[in-house]
């Protein structure tokens, strides 16, 4: 994904439908809505502190967190006044129903992190 401040690779992002048609490799940043990030313990900081801040600075409005540790949970964010605030912390054992940017569930106790 192409930022202002360079290239930066998310796990995951959510696009306008036809954002890949000229390039299948690298999308504008403009047209993300958004980025998730699967943390592990070698990429904690980048995905905690400095690519929020990269994806806050490019106006991407949804950045959520895949955390693993000590069990799986997933952190919604939406970019409010240049900033990410947490919305909502979707925790294991339950199912919680997203509506922004997109309805979307998920009971994270069902999510395994691969790899590591």
């Amino acid at each position: 994904m192409i930022l202002p401040s360079g290239l930066v690779v998310p796990d995951i992002v959510v696009a306008d439908a036809g954002a890949t048609a000229q390039d299948a490799v690298s999308i504008d940043a403009d047209a993300v809505q958004l980025v998730v990030e699967l943390v592990s313990p070698g990429n904690k900081t980048m995905d905690r502190k400095l690519k929020p801040l990269l994806y806050a600075e490019a106006a991407i409005p949804h950045y959520w967190r895949l955390e693993f540790d000590p069990a799986p949970r997933l952190i919604c964010s939406e970019l409010d006044g240049g900033r990410y605030v947490e919305t909502v912390t979707a925790l294991p054992g339950a199912v919680t129903r997203l509506t922004e940017p997109f309805a979307f569930e998920i009971d994270p106790a069902g999510v395994a992190q691969l790899g590591g």
